[in-house]
């Protein structure tokens, strides 16, 4: 059987350089992202550098850019909380200046009342019957979507009270 790295193609620095900006202008990208794909098309790291700081100098690619967008996409589509988002980020090597940013397209109203939604949902489709188990199992699935504790247990009151 054949190494796989023997069946992956190569590409010159300028081949390379083409697929890279497609693969930017499709949709934002970490630099870790950028920099694994160039890698994979058998670049070195000085060839990767260099492209990256290129992209960078073209406005094609933008950690700061890439976080805000991914900071909406996770609050705003996937209802996550801000501690999965930060951990997420993190994993993806963004620096904190970035995170902060990205962190910035949260507001505070818009997201407790995802929190709420989140839990109201949830709980409609909750068959614990014993009050203690279900809002723990509530609030373990808020946890485990990255919401505050603090915030979990304001929204589980308010919707728990009104059952």
């Amino acid at each position: 059987m054949e190494d796989a790295s023997r069946k992956r193609k190569t590409y010159t620095p300028g081949e390379a350089l083409q697929k890279i900006a497609a693969y930017c202008a499709y949709q934002e990208r970490s630099h870790r992202e950028v920099e694994d794909k160039l890698r994979s098309y058998g670049l070195d790291e000085d060839e990767a550098g260099e492209i990256i700081i290129r992209l960078v100098r073209e406005k094609l690619l933008d950690e700061e850019r890439f976080a805000r967008s991914f900071v909406r996409g996770k609050y705003r589509l996937k209802k996550w909380g801000r501690r999965r988002i930060r951990m997420e980020l993190k994993q993806r090597r963004i620096s904190e200046f970035c995170i902060k940013a990205g962190m910035s397209e949260i507001d505070g109203d818009e997201y407790y009342q995802n929190l709420r939604e989140l839990l109201e949902k949830k709980n409609a489709l909750e068959k614990e019957s014993n009050p203690l188990k279900r809002r723990q199992k509530l609030s373990v699935y808020a946890t485990q979507k990255g919401y505050e504790a603090d915030l979990i247990q304001d929204a589980l009151g308010e919707i728990l009270a009104e059952d």
